[in-house]
């Protein structure tokens, strides 16, 4: 089949790429802003380029008219906040979109969507990588084995160092990004769903642009959660010797997780490709949970639901996050 990308020069268009490679299907078509796609050659030396999104789409257009070498899947990796365009545009050229999480920013974007694929017989998939992933895999298995009838006290923490680039991008825009949860939370917040449950309640305790952290209370879990892009999070163990971390307890017993991620996006591809893929109302609630704690105001935690690193905080920031008795 053929693929056409958007966001080709961007960090994760490579996993996608070599996604199609492994699949046995072509990269016919490709667009970003940037030329810097040299990559492109390790995949296909045949692909048409364009750094201009009219002209690109223009060349799908013509392609879809001579039958055989008409777009089938249409890849969004640009910046979060054009997704809800290109996705459109794909699915009115007849494609099926496979797209980087976060699909759009609101809920009211998701319905807009769910209407366009009605309207055009076409469908979009999330890219949720997470739920390929062993280790959560494992964590499943083990809560649905289990069958408790209590909730398991949980605590995530995922910290992903990012150096100043990352604020003068894009990504430092949450008017682009959305911000840090959106940006590196919500396909944990996905994975904590597919795990433990109906989300009954949410509480957000600190937010800025290098960080968050709050309190999820699932219909099996009660959880405690920290994301960072800043370095001076990171574990003493790991300082130095790697730039991630993430890291699920359940019940004091430990899931690491920082590795076996780099050929998940193969596997996902595998499972669209198969028709398992991830669409709308299967990640309607982690965008949800994303929107509405993007709209909360940061309240002083309880004790028992405060995440270890806020107090952290509290002392960097000398009392800015109160803890209640």
């Amino acid at each position: 089949m053929n693929f056409t990308l958007i966001g080709a020069a961007g960090y994760i268009a490579p996993r996608h790429m070599q996604a199609i490679k492994e699949t046995g299907h072509d990269l016919v078509a490709a667009y970003d802003i940037n030329d810097s796609v040299g990559i492109i050659d390790s995949i296909s030396t045949n692909c048409s380029f364009f750094t201009q999104f009219e002209y690109f789409l223009e060349h799908a257009w013509r392609l879809k008219r001579q039958g055989n070498k008409a777009i089938d899947y249409w890849v969004v990796c640009s910046p979060n906040h054009f997704h809800s365009a290109h996705i459109s545009a794909g699915l009115h050229l007849g494609c099926e979109v496979i797209c980087e999480k976060p699909l759009v920013s609101t809920p009211a974007q998701l319905d807009e969507l769910r209407c366009i694929e009605e309207e055009t017989g076409q469908r979009v998939y999330s890219i949720m990588q997470l739920r390929h992933h062993p280790a959560i895999h494992e964590l499943r298995d083990k809560v649905m084995a289990e069958q408790r009838v209590g909730q398991y006290d949980v605590e995530l923490t995922y910290i992903t160092a990012r150096g100043p680039w990352y604020l003068a991008s894009w990504k430092g825009d949450p008017r682009k990004s959305f911000g840090v949860m959106a940006e590196i939370g919500i396909h944990f917040f996905d994975m904590l769903h597919v795990i433990f449950g109906e989300l009954k309640r949410m509480v957000l305790h600190y937010h800025d642009e290098h960080k968050a952290a709050g309190y999820l209370e699932y219909e099996k879990a009660k959880v405690r959660w920290f994301l960072s892009i800043d370095a001076e999070d990171l574990p003493e163990r790991v300082r130095g010797q790697h730039s991630t971390y993430r890291s699920i307890t359940c019940d004091g017993e430990e899931f690491e997780f920082s590795s076996g991620f780099t050929d998940l996006h193969t596997v996902s591809y595998r499972e669209i490709l198969a028709g398992r893929g991830f669409g709308i109302e299967t990640v309607r609630h982690c965008l949800e949970t994303v929107y509405q704690l993007g709209q909360a105001s940061p309240e002083a935690p309880r004790a028992e639901e405060a995440h270890p690193q806020l107090s952290r905080i509290a002392s960097a920031r000398a009392g800015d996050v109160p803890t209640q008795d």
